[in-house]
């Protein structure tokens, strides 16, 4: 509805081709926090909300090699970590090339 506020506010959906996806907690600060990054850079992804799900978590662990934390994000199949990881990731200027390769 508002797309053409996009370029002024910084955000390039069209150039995010990759698949991504992201397990959480609903109440999670750092939850929201890594979901407002991806909203702002206007990715679509996928959201695995495992509240209080013990299967959905060992999913999660055993596809983030062991970590049990929220939330747990993948770009691409590739295990990214949490929160602070995709923060880190963006401050170095390494978030939008990898959001830019299509998946595969």
């Amino acid at each position: 509805m508002f797309d053409f506020l996009n370029p002024l506010l910084g955000r390039y959906p069209e150039h995010v081709k990759a698949n991504v996806e992201i397990y959480t907690w609903q109440t999670c600060p750092f939850c929201i926090r890594a979901k407002m990054l991806l909203w702002w850079k206007g990715v679509n992804y996928t959201e695995y909300k495992i509240d209080g799900d013990d299967s959905a978590r060992s999913t999660m662990a055993e596809r983030a090699n062991g970590r049990r934390t929220v939330p747990q994000i993948f770009i691409n199949n590739q295990h990214i970590g949490g929160c602070d990881d995709l923060y880190a990731l963006n401050s170095k200027a390494q978030l939008d090339p990898l959001l830019a390769q299509p998946a595969v």
